[in-house]
């Protein structure tokens, strides 16, 4: 071979060499400052080139789940941590957590720990990690076997409006909502109107609990509420039971499982205080932020709030029926992925088992909804053609009682349409962007909403034909 051209194949080789170390550097750099996005096609193309390069493995899973691509990120994460790379073994815990795999998560945090003792390194971020992964394991164990009637996919900022709770259970409002932030706070008013419960910042911007009465021609100064606001960080929407004593609201602290948790409390009446709150558990919490539970007693209509595998900027309200007393599911004869999915609510129609219950269930929530009572809901104007020349925009605009009374089921039908369409196209989605396991436990939950949508569609197109028909007699 000619000495010119060897000198050329070995310079070549070590520019290739320099260039692939420097791009290891920079993506490392990134990794370190917390630049996942920018890391990830790094790690993913050196993790191509050596697959069975643990570190490689570690990086590039680790960045999948930093950014939200948690089910592509786990075999590396599983294939690094065979190879005992230490944060594999976080970051799959991590992972088992956020899937409900809390004994698998327990057992590769407590490698993690392990292996952080044997090289004398600082344990209690893991340790405190274990707390919280153990409240995991046993909230699962007792889920409360709830009824979800429905749910609905809202703009986070409005969705106080999904909540249609009758006069008697009182009145929630947002207030300081700031839109570039997406802050709010949450007021409550009793049914009384005498009695108010509100969110607000402290002197260090976080946010608590307090009370107000209503005086002659105002409301008194709010009064921080005694017994529940010092052990949490963040504590909002406050929601005063019927019982003038039961309290729920959510907060984020060491007894939260994710962001927001719902607790609830009772007022100690000697001691003008709560007692200790209590987490409300499964299904109501999870990893990700759930707020807002409101009891409608008269209705028997129960109502909160989840971010759960929501994007950005919506939330997903559910309707469920209130129990009398907490009531949970048997776990050994139920197995742990039945349970898990019940926990995690991915798809509502395995608790409805009581079709007579939720039926009733369906006739109160239309008739709260019709009544015209909702929280700074305005009332929308309609266009609704009957032929070629009548075009009705108002209710009033109806002669035929019965056709009028339908276009009003139509109209929550059409609702519920819009809502259903929004939750499928969402669930799609993150399918179309989900691992093999996720999408196997997705797909009963994509096919139950495609057939209400079906039916839905079927029922309202019957429903236009027979209000024309009616009008047109």
């Amino acid at each position: 071979m000619d000495f010119k051209k060897i000198i050329t194949a070995i310079a070549l080789l070590i520019f290739s060499v320099g260039a692939g170390a420097q791009t290891l550097t920079q993506a490392k750099k990134w990794f370190t400052e917390g630049e996942f996005e920018k890391a990830k096609p790094v790690f993913k193309k050196l993790v191509k080139q050596s697959p069975s390069n643990a570190s490689y493995n570690f990086w590039y899973g680790a960045c999948c789940y930093e950014t939200g691509e948690m089910m592509e990120g786990l075999p590396y994460l599983e294939k690094s941590a065979a190879r005992k790379v230490i944060n594999a073994y976080l970051y799959v815990s991590k992972a088992y957590y956020d899937m409900y795999r809390y004994e698998d998560a327990i057992e590769n945090l407590e490698e993690h720990i392990y292996w952080l003792e044997k090289k004398n390194r600082d344990t209690a971020a893991a340790e405190e990690l274990m707390t919280k992964y153990r409240k995991g394991e046993r909230l699962i164990r007792s889920v409360e076997n709830i009824t979800v009637v429905d749910s609905f996919v809202v703009d986070k900022q409005n969705f106080l409006e999904a909540y249609k709770l009758g006069s008697q259970a009182g009145t929630l409002e947002t207030i300081g909502v700031n839109p570039e932030d997406s802050d709010m706070c949450v007021e409550f008013v009793n049914e009384m109107g005498d009695k108010k419960l509100l969110a607000a910042k402290d002197e260090n911007g976080n946010k608590k609990l307090y009370s107000s009465v209503k005086l002659i021609d105002k409301w008194s100064n709010p009064q921080r509420l005694r017994g529940i606001n010092g052990d949490m960080t963040e504590l909002n929407c406050p929601f005063l039971d019927s019982d003038g004593t039961t309290l729920y609201f959510s907060a984020k602290g060491e007894e939260s499982l994710g962001g927001y948790d719902i607790f609830v409390t009772r007022a100690d009446s000697e001691e003008n205080s709560y007692f200790k709150p209590d987490n409300m558990g499964y299904p109501f919490n999870s990893a990700y932020n759930d707020y807002m539970y409101a009891i409608d007693d008269y209705n028997n209509l129960g109502w909160f709030a989840s971010d759960r595998y929501q994007p950005e900027g919506k939330v997903c309200v559910y309707v469920f029926i209130p129990n009398e007393s907490k009531i949970t599911y048997d776990y050994d004869a139920m197995g742990q992925e039945k349970m898990i999915s019940l926990a995690k609510l991915d798809n509502i129609a395995m608790t409805q088992t009581d079709n007579d219950a939720v039926a009733k269930a369906r006739q109160s929530l239309a008739k709260v909804t019709y009544s015209g009572k909702s929280n700074n809901t305005p009332k929308a104007d309609f266009e609704f053609i009957v032929n070629d020349n009548r075009v009705y925009t108002s209710l009033n605009d109806f002669r035929n009682k019965e056709a009028k009374k339908m276009f009003q089921e139509m109209k929550k039908m059409k609702s519920d349409l819009k809502v259903l369409e929004d939750e499928l196209e969402g669930l799609r989605d993150r399918y179309s962007k989900s691992g093999e396991g996720e999408k196997k436990s997705m797909t009963p939950g994509i096919l139950d909403k495609e057939q209400r949508v079906e039916s839905l569609r079927t029922e309202i197109e019957g429903m236009t034909t027979k209000i024309r028909n009616l009008e047109l007699k």
